[in-house]
């Protein structure tokens, strides 16, 4: 493989650290005092499932989130932290990339209606396979250091 200035690995690498530079940004941008305190990280969520066409996300909601608010509030916020992070440094990235691919696709599917939204989660999808898949942790990742997933 050809390319310009660095190689195959280290852009995989480049592409792994600017996903989760995404994720921090995700997570530095919530109000935490007002998802934490008043709920409205979910309460918004809530809403968008009460108006969901599919029945399965509207009642998976209700019984996963909405039954447990606070809870789920400090998961989505840690969750998004803990992948940022973990992508950034290559630390447990397989599990971090999984994790976010994972979490796209529920973003995804509760905002099927919201073409903004399907942009931004479609691509981070994306990345996440081709980090995968690509094995991005071989280069500048704690994983290499500590010769993890080799």
């Amino acid at each position: 493989m050809d390319t310009i200035w660095l190689d195959g690995a280290q852009w995989l690498a480049v592409l792994r650290v600017g996903l989760g530079l995404w994720w921090l940004e995700s997570w530095r941008h919530k109000d935490r005092k007002d998802w934490f305190a008043n709920g409205t990280g979910i309460a918004w969520a809530a809403d968008v499932a009460s108006r969901h066409r599919w029945s399965a996300v509207r009642s998976g909601f209700e019984t996963v989130v909405a039954a447990r608010p606070r809870t789920m509030a400090y998961v989505v916020v840690y969750a998004e932290l803990a992948l940022g992070l973990g992508l950034i440094t290559g630390f447990l990235t397989p599990v971090a990339l999984v994790g976010g691919l994972v979490l796209n696709a529920l973003y995804f599917v509760l905002m099927i209606h919201d073409w903004a939204e399907q942009g931004q989660n479609s691509m981070m999808g994306l990345i996440s396979v081709v980090a995968l898949f690509g094995m991005s942790w071989q280069t500048w990742s704690l994983d290499d250091a500590l010769g993890w997933f080799r």
